[in-house]
């Protein structure tokens, strides 16, 4: 970090017993005072309000309308102990559990012997099919010959939903953990090896979701499991995987990919986009091992994240006493973007040839918070809606300068959204954000991410006061201050099924 910058302070804990401001609200709306009311006026809804008329027949039991298959899908989706209890409603619901797919998840259970235990009575109990299993056999250190007969189960039949790992990872998955690739939507393998001869065999005719974690794979076996084994294949997460060092995608089905190398194999180079015509979402979810992304074609690009010049300390750097997040000089160490000729290092645009004008949701990691390099970001992405930025350090100087005014003058700011996490009304904080209040005429909505201990009035003035709300350049902004998170961590980003978010970067 740079000479005469500060780090974000770590707060501590507050004491037991210390008084503090009024918590009523998880955030607060700094807004100007509203015009009154023209006499005479009627009352018209707020459309702003979160309050709803009672709807009508509020008080009718509509549940007991539904037809059977109806409510066999809604106990599907359960856990699968509010699932059973559901016999004990009434006696239409006695037998509707055990006639409903079975929604079968290790981790609601307590320790590990009952688990083994109860999951094998429940498939011997239960008499299918199946809509979801998720085991972890590394975890509970169960036999490789109990987890084959627990796949085996008829409970299991036509499952659509699998997640499952091996008990090391040398070891294929069990043959039986395939036997359902012809009914499977949604699939996650972790902690096992994929070998080429197998994932050749395989065929997911309907799979719409793939999670690899901690999976070792060849290049060779992904790229078929990619382009031929899951025509129908929506979502892919790459989540540390071993064996790969050049990814190519060529997928005429997928629209969200989310990679994160493993920290300490720097054998993954590179990620290819070579023909991804419905891919919306592109996530690099990694601060500790930068790789190059290169997008050759995908059109439809829509969410980019996370650019990133903050990096994890490797184990040379934690030894010698490094051991949290920082912004690192050393590009090496930095993702990398690259569309056509135009070049982003970190958060750094590099090289600017051509605009890449489909990115609307764009998220910033930053080790200072700059505004120089937010505008480079906009130029490089001119049809930006919605801009997430995190920020270690309020930076040095944000006011506004000659070039800032050039970029305002030839630039359309189409930007509706913007979140600032970690916001403390420092100066260099407050003048990144008052050049989006008092030129962005598109803006709907900024929030800021504060700590609870600014919650007191005269902190929220004072910011009313130096962002100039009063000038806002858009008359329909609306400014909140929130105690919780305004934006979601990559490193939160762990399973599939977060890719399938529109936005998956919103709290």
């Amino acid at each position: 970090m740079r000479e005469g910058l500060r780090p974000r302070r770590q707060r501590p804990l507050p004491a037991i017993g210390k008084p503090r401001g009024p918590r009523t609200s998880k955030k607060r709306k700094v807004s100007l005072p509203q015009p009154a009311a023209t006499p005479g006026a009627p009352d018209l809804p707020n459309p702003r309000s979160t309050e709803r008329p009672p709807a009508a027949g509020a008080d009718e039991d509509r549940i007991s309308l539904l037809d059977d298959d109806n409510l066999r899908h809604i106990v599907s989706l359960l856990p699968i102990k509010d699932g059973a209890r559901t016999q004990a409603l009434a006696s239409r619901w006695r037998t509707l559990w055990r006639t409903a797919p079975l929604n079968l998840d290790y981790r609601e259970f307590p320790t590990i012997s009952p688990r083994i235990r109860i999951i094998s009575d429940i498939l011997s109990f239960h008499p299918g099919p199946g809509r979801r299993f998720r085991v972890d056999p590394f975890y509970l250190h169960v036999p490789e010959a109990t987890v084959d007969a627990w796949l085996r189960s008829a409970a299991l039949d036509n499952l659509q939903e699998l997640y499952i790992g091996s008990l090391t990872e040398i070891e294929p998955l069990p043959a039986s953990a395939f036997r359902f690739s012809a009914t499977l939507l949604v699939a996650t393998f972790r902690h096992c090896t994929l070998p080429d001869d197998i994932v050749q065999g395989l065929h997911f005719p309907l799979l719409k979701q793939l999670g690899l974690e901690t999976v070792t794979i060849s290049e060779l076996a992904l790229h078929n499991l990619i382009a031929a084994n899951a025509p129908a294949l929506e979502c892919l997460l790459i989540n540390k995987c071993v064996g790969l060092r050049r990814v190519r995608i060529i997928s005429l089905s997928l629209t969200s990919i989310g990679v994160r190398p493993e920290q300490y194999n720097p054998l993954f180079e590179e990620l290819v986009i070579e023909n991804a015509p419905c891919l919306q979402r592109l996530l690099h979810l990694e601060f500790a091992a930068g790789i190059r992304v290169t997008v050759l074609s995908a059109p439809k690009l829509e969410t980019l994240g996370c650019l990133s010049d903050v990096t994890l300390p490797t184990l040379g750097e934690v030894i010698s006493g490094i051991t949290r997040e920082f912004c690192n000089p050393d590009q090496d160490r930095l993702p990398k973007f690259v569309f056509g000729s135009t070049v982003i290092q970190g958060s750094r645009v590099d090289k600017l040839t051509t605009a890449v004008r489909t990115v609307k949701i764009l998220a910033v990691r930053m080790g200072i918070l700059s505004l120089d390099r937010v505008i480079e970001l906009m130029s490089v992405f001119p049809s930006l809606e919605k801009l997430y930025i995190q920020a270690e350090s309020e930076g040095e100087n944000n006011a506004c300068h000659p070039k800032h005014k050039n970029f305002i003058r030839r630039f359309d700011i189409r930007v509706k959204t913007i979140a600032l996490e970690c916001y403390e009304g420092h100066k260099s904080e407050v003048d990144f954000a008052k050049f989006f209040v008092l030129n962005a005429k598109a803006l709907e909505l900024m929030t800021f991410h504060i700590h609870p201990d600014l919650n007191r009035e005269e902190f929220f003035s004072k910011q009313t006061r130096e962002l100039q709300l009063e000038k806002k350049a858009s008359k329909a902004a609306q400014f909140e201050f929130r105690f919780t998170r305004c934006v979601r961590n990559v490193e939160t980003i762990h399973h599939v099924h977060d890719l399938d978010l529109t936005d998956p970067f919103t709290c």
